[in-house]
Formats: C-alpha cells, sequence, structure tokens
C-alpha cells in the first residue's frame, strides 16, 4: 500500500485560501504551491536518478501485480500477472485466446479450455489431445518451446528488468496522477524512448510504463501485498510428457 499524506489536501486547501487573498488591490506574491510537497522527494531528482531509484524500488520488494499489454515477437500480449520472488500466477491473453500461468518455484503450469489446445490442429488425435487437456494446469516441460516463451512472464526480476529501463536522453515531463496517487513522469526521447510515471507518496515504485516505439501499456500496483502461491491439486493437474501438443 502505497500511504497518502492526510494533511496534503488541508495544505493545498489553505495554500489556494491564501493565495487568493488581495490586500489593497495586489495580489501576495510567492504563494505558488511546491508540487514536491510533501512528497517523497524524488521529484526534485534529475530524470535519472529518478529512474534508478524506482528500479531500486521495484527491487526492493517482493511482490507486485503488473496489468497491460506487451508487443513482443510480433504479438500483443495482454497480462494480469501476480508475481513474488518465488514464481506468479495470472492470466495472458494473446490473438483472442485467454490461458493462466502459474509458475512455483521452476515448475510452470498452463491451463487454458479446448479451442487454446485445439488451435492449429488438424487431426482427430489433436482434438482428443485438447480435450484430454482442457481446464486442466498442463505442467510445462521444460525442454519445451512454450517453457521459454512464458516463463519469463511469472518472473519478477527477468521481468520488470527488461521493462524499467527508458530509452534515449531521459528528462522530467511534470507532475501527474496515476490511481489517485501523485506521480513524476520521466520520459525518453520526450516519450519516444517510453515514459515512465513514478509515485511521489512513499516509497518511489513506478505505477505506470508506456513502453518505447508503442510496444504496450503496463500499470504496477499492489507493491509489497502478498498473495498465496502453491501449486495445483493433483486432481486437478496433468503431466502430459516431455512435449506439449503444437497448438
Amino acid at each position: 500500500m502505497i500511504p497518502i499524506s492526510p494533511g496534503r489536501s488541508r495544505r493545498a486547501t489553505l495554500a489556494g485560501a491564501v493565495c487568493a487573498l488581495v490586500v489593497a488591490g495586489t495580489a501576495l506574491t510567492g504563494c505558488s504551491e511546491d508540487p514536491n510537497e510533501g512528497t517523497n522527494g524524488v521529484g526534485r531528482l534529475p530524470a535519472d536518478q529518478i529512474q534508478t531509484k524506482a528500479r531500486k524500488a521495484a527491487a526492493s520488494v517482493g511482490t507486485v501485480r503488473l496489468h497491460g499489454s506487451v508487443q513482443t515477437s510480433g504479438r500483443t500480449y495482454t497480462l494480469d500477472m501476480r508475481l513474488k520472488e518465488q514464481g506468479g500466477i495470472g492470466s495472458v491473453s494473446t490473438e483472442g485466446e485467454t490461458f493462466r500461468l502459474l509458475r512455483v518455484g521452476q515448475e510452470l503450469y498452463l491451463k487454458a479450455d479446448a479451442a487454446f489446445w485445439g488451435k492449429g490442429g488438424d487431426g482427430a488425435g489433436d482434438s482428443k489431445a485438447a480435450d484430454k487437456l482442457a481446464s486442466k494446469y498442463v505442467k510445462v516441460p521444460k525442454g519445451d518451446p512454450s517453457y521459454t516463451k512464458f516463463i519469463g512472464f511469472t518472473d519478477k526480476n527477468v521481468l520488470l528488468g527488461g521493462l524499467l529501463t527508458l530509452h534515449g536522453k531521459l528528462s522530467t515531463d511534470g507532475h501527474h496522477e496515476q490511481g489517485g496517487v501523485r506521480t513524476v513522469r520521466v520520459t525518453g526521447d520526450d516519450g519516444a524512448g517510453g515514459t515512465l510515471d513514478v509515485s511521489l507518496e512513499g516509497k518511489p515504485y513506478p505505477l505506470r510504463l508506456v513502453r518505447a516505439g508503442e510496444a504496450g501499456t503496463l500499470t504496477f500496483s499492489s507493491w509489497g501485498a502478498d498473495f498465496p502461491l502453491e501449486k495445483p491439486a493433483k486432481d486437478d493437474t496433468l503431466d502430459y510428457g516431455k512435449q506439449l501438443p503444437a497448438s
């Protein structure tokens, strides 16, 4: 949770009232409110230092939820994942199909319906395999291409380490708000290299990322909020073998 100072709104109201006073027809001077007053102070730092502090804050806490879209290898993936050091759980959508990912330690599971597993199949065997795999947590073999492709979506350090870096010359782009929390925005090459909104309240966590080259937008929340993570029940799990169907 990101604490919001209860005194902030009162200070802002008081400052506005004072600055509205007119004495002898002349407005009082020096009344502009400091946008960094009552914040964690990162808004006063150069852009590169803000980015560094945001990355360190993200690395310092064990859990996070991320939601949004990522474009990679010619595909757009819509993610809603909760991540921690031991693994992650959530949903991924791409090309009209949605599936769930679950990783506990090094064990990766994928859960989807029969349409997902049968996509691209052209025979009765594929249909039978799809029906067998449907709605089960299917254990993904480490040697299967899907393991390499999807495990990164469940790895907090790998995922955030690759995302939270803007490209090009960094600069700040004013103060904004994300989910009711004040932020300072950092841009790379005036936005062409991506933008990152960093919290001005509490720890300087990253709250919103717009990736360079229109490669997706992600929001980050629930920093430090723990969640249960355990292997699926035995009767809800299927070990298909050394390699999954080529769907």
